[in-house]
């Protein structure tokens, strides 16, 4: 079992604001495009547009608006052609900032991100500058729902998952890429209500970042994060008090 990461439950507030927003549903969207396009319409036979699907269903997006997208993606629907790109760079600290996008327009989306970096004390990199210092893996969120960090342990090692995180009011399982959908499919059907479920970038070692270094690097990844074409941030830093 793993420590406390301030990082954790920063990611978790800030879901909650952009779900408040309204700006997540259009992050979901993309990804139900992206998925059904690469992957075929059927959830049953792509697990990563159920995946989309049931994440967009945990925010209450209308089924009318998950429908509507999966048949732009495949046709029957006249619909936009996205992009999946990473971009990659260093924030305020010397951090390093991993950034995917889904865009309709690369050139614009490069643009935006370039100057938000530059504004907030980053830069961007060259492609593999910073990729090699994460692992590609599944991340599963939970309420707390009364449960022990020693009974949920023991839930989640069970059911295949490499480590559990505990925080105040959540736990973060991680998984490797090879049993997320299985451990996922296990807490469902227990039944666990699961917050968020996603691959994600972790970093296999973390910086610490303090004081106006961290704040601005907060800001950088809010300005980031409130980008249409951003789906997701992640960084190495190690956020102190």
């Amino acid at each position: 079992m793993s420590g406390h990461s301030k990082w954790s439950t920063i990611k978790r507030k800030k879901a909650a604001i952009d779900a408040k927003k309204g700006k997540i549903f259009t992050k979901m969207i993309k990804e139900i495009t992206v998925a059904a396009r690469t992957g075929g319409g059927d959830p049953d036979a792509n697990p990563r547009l159920r995946l989309a699907i049931d994440n967009a269903k945990s925010v209450n997006m209308p089924a009318d608006n998950i429908d509507r997208a999966i048949k732009k993606a495949t046709g029957e629907l006249e619909g936009v052609s996205y992009s999946e790109l990473n971009y990659e760079g260093y924030g305020p600290g010397g951090v390093a900032l991993l950034i995917e996008s889904v865009t309709d327009n690369k050139n614009r989306t490069v643009a935006e991100v370039r100057h938000l970096l530059s504004k907030y004390g980053g830069s961007l990199g060259e492609s593999g500058s910073v990729a090699w210092m994460f692992d590609r893996k599944g991340v599963i969120t939970l309420p707390r729902q009364g449960k022990s960090e020693d009974e949920m342990f023991e839930i989640v090692i069970d059911a295949g998952a490499d480590d559990l995180q505990t925080e105040e009011e959540f736990f973060e399982v991680t998984t490797t890429m090879e049993s997320f959908e299985s451990v996922r499919r296990a807490l469902v059907d227990m039944p666990l209500e699961i917050e968020n479920a996603s691959l994600q970038w972790v970093a296999k070692n973390t910086i610490a970042v303090k004081g106006e270094d961290s704040e601005k690097l907060v800001k950088l990844i809010d300005a980031l994060e409130d980008n249409d074409d951003v789906q997701n941030v992640y960084t190495n830093a190690d956020f102190e008090e």
